[in-house]
């Protein structure tokens, strides 16, 4: 259900702020879900923002949102997608079953080559998502491969490569962790910086048992 309360908007207003207003009332929280169907691109935007600034402190409060916030990642503009994602990646530990129908929409940003936010935050939520368990992790594999030899050497890689040492450290089973570790093997062999360093570690998290 909306909310009745009417919020003033202003892009230029602190997100954080009216995040922290959205975590104290539920109404304004609501209201924000709200402005994601919004007719303006503009609080649209906003409102995705500030809804990713109470999921990165308060997912919980966020659960009965989950199909409205869902629903932002068919919106037009990469901005509104990619903060929803980053909400959803939040959310995901808390409500497994209710992130299924969120795949789909991740894989269709994961590759929207215009933006590499979009496709960042897309594959940030399949990572979090497949380190659920093994049946999620069987499930979204092989488009996380796809999105490591896809983007590798983007400016967005190093940030993927923390995502995917979480993904690692999930219950993914025997198996994707030797597939990944495999995957990752040629750049902790080959790569110096940050990189190297990164895919380093992820190897050895696939190694420990």
């Amino acid at each position: 259900m909306g909310s009745e309360k009417q919020i003033s908007f202003n892009s230029a207003e602190d997100r954080s702020q009216v995040a922290a207003q959205a975590i104290e009332d539920p109404e304004i929280l609501a209201a924000l879900v709200d402005n994601l169907s919004s007719d303006q691109r503009r609080i649209r935007q906003f409102s995705a923002a500030a809804i990713k600034e109470v999921a990165s402190q308060e997912p919980k409060i966020l659960l009965k949102h989950v199909p409205s916030i869902t629903d932002g990642l068919h919106r037009p503009e990469a901005q509104t997608r990619w903060e929803c994602l980053e909400t959803l990646a939040f959310i995901a530990p808390l409500d497994p079953p209710g992130m299924e129908e969120v795949v789909e929409g991740a894989e269709t940003s994961l590759f929207d080559e215009e933006s590499g936010l979009a496709h960042l935050a897309a594959f940030r939520f399949l990572c979090a998502f497949g380190a659920l368990d093994t049946a999620r992790a069987s499930q979204v594999w092989s488009l996380i491969d796809e999105g490591i030899q896809v983007y590798h050497g983007d400016p967005e890689f190093v940030d993927m490569l923390a995502s995917v040492e979480y993904f690692a450290s999930g219950n993914i089973g025997k198996e994707i962790k030797s597939s990944l570790r495999a995957r990752m093997d040629f750049d902790a062999n080959n790569y110096l910086g940050v990189i190297g360093r990164l895919a380093a570690q992820i190897v050895e998290v696939c190694e420990k048992k």
